[in-house]
C-alpha cells in the first residue's frame, strides 16, 4: 500500500495538466541538447531537433533509431548538425516530413538529400496543424543556420540553411510548449510570452553559441512561463552553462523549474 501511494505521488509530480482535457497526457522524452520526443494524446509521435546519434548526452540504450518506434513528422529549428542530426534518416526510415526554416529545406531538396514531400517549407509567423487538434507555430530565434553535407568526394561542404526559429507546439489537451531551439536574449520574447502563454519553457542555457544562465534567466522572466527546462548545455566543452547557475540567476520564483536527466520523460 505505501509502495503504491508513493508511486501514484511520483506520477503526479509529473504530471502538469492544464488544458481542457486534464485527464489526458502528453509525454515528453529528452535525449540531451535539444532533441526530443513528443508524444501526443492521439499518439501521434513528433520529433525536435533529433540529434540522438552522436549525441555524448543520449544514453546508449537509446541511440538506436529504430528502438524510437513509429515516427509521424520532424521539426528541426536550424540546420546545425547537433540539431538537424538524425533528421534526414529518420524522415527516410518513417517517411516522415521534415519541417523546419524554409530555406534550410530548399536546400535538402535542391541537394537531393529529401524528396518534396518530406521537406516541406514554411517561415516565421507560419502555423501548421499536422494532426487535428495540434498547431505548430514557427518564431523568431536570435542565432545562424549552416548545414554541413558530404558532396560525391565525401568532402564536407557548408550550405546556408535559411534562418533559425523556435517552435511553439499547441497540443490537443491544450498544453503549450515553447521550444526555443538555438537563441540569443532578444526583446519579442516578452511579446511571445503575451501572445502565446506557454505552460512549457525548453530554454538553452550553455552560453557561448546560446544563451548563458544569466540570460537565460531574462529571458524566462520575459516569457513567464508556468514551467521551464533548461537544455543545451554540457555537450561540448562551450557550452558551460548549468542548471544550477540558471536557477541561481532566476531567484525567487513561481516558475517551476524540471530537474531533467537524458533519457528522463515526462507527462503533462
Amino acid at each position: 500500500m505505501i509502495l503504491r501511494i508513493l508511486g501514484s505521488i511520483a506520477a503526479a509530480c509529473l504530471l502538469f495538466a492544464t488544458g481542457a482535457n486534464a485527464q489526458g497526457k502528453v509525454e515528453l522524452q529528452w535525449f540531451g541538447q535539444a532533441a526530443f520526443k513528443l508524444t501526443t494524446l492521439g499518439g501521434k509521435v513528433i520529433m525536435i531537433d533529433p540529434w540522438i546519434t552522436g549525441n555524448p548526452k543520449t544514453p546508449p540504450e537509446l541511440k538506436d533509431l529504430d528502438k524510437l518506434g513509429k515516427v509521424d513528422v520532424i521539426f528541426v529549428t536550424h540546420g546545425h548538425g547537433d540539431h538537424l542530426g538524425d533528421a534526414v534518416e529518420l524522415a527516410k526510415k518513417n517517411n516522415a516530413p521534415v519541417w523546419g526554416p524554409a530555406g534550410m529545406d530548399q536546400q535538402l531538396l535542391t541537394l537531393g538529400v529529401l524528396p518534396a514531400n518530406l521537406a516541406p517549407r514554411f517561415g516565421k509567423g507560419g502555423t501548421i496543424e499536422p494532426f487535428p487538434g495540434i498547431k505548430i507555430t514557427a518564431v523568431h530565434a536570435e542565432h545562424s543556420s549552416e548545414m554541413i553535407l558530404k558532396d560525391a568526394s565525401g568532402k564536407d561542404v557548408s550550405y546556408p540553411a535559411g534562418e533559425p526559429v523556435g517552435f511553439i507546439f499547441e497540443l490537443e489537451n491544450g498544453f503549450k510548449i515553447y521550444h526555443m531551439g538555438d537563441t540569443a536574449l532578444f526583446g519579442d520574447l516578452k511579446m511571445y510570452g503575451e501572445k502565446y502563454k506557454p505552460d512549457l519553457l525548453l530554454i538553452p542555457i550553455g552560453g557561448h553559441f546560446v544563451m548563458d544562465p544569466k540570460d537565460a534567466a531574462i529571458a524566462t522572466k520575459m516569457i513567464n512561463p508556468k514551467i521551464a527546462m533548461p537544455m543545451h548545455y554540457g555537450t561540448i566543452p562551450q557550452l558551460k552553462g548549468t542548471p544550477a547557475e540558471y536557477k541561481a540567476a532566476l531567484g525567487q520564483t513561481s516558475i517551476k523549474i524540471l530537474d531533467t536527466k537524458p533519457g528522463d520523460k515526462m507527462s503533462f
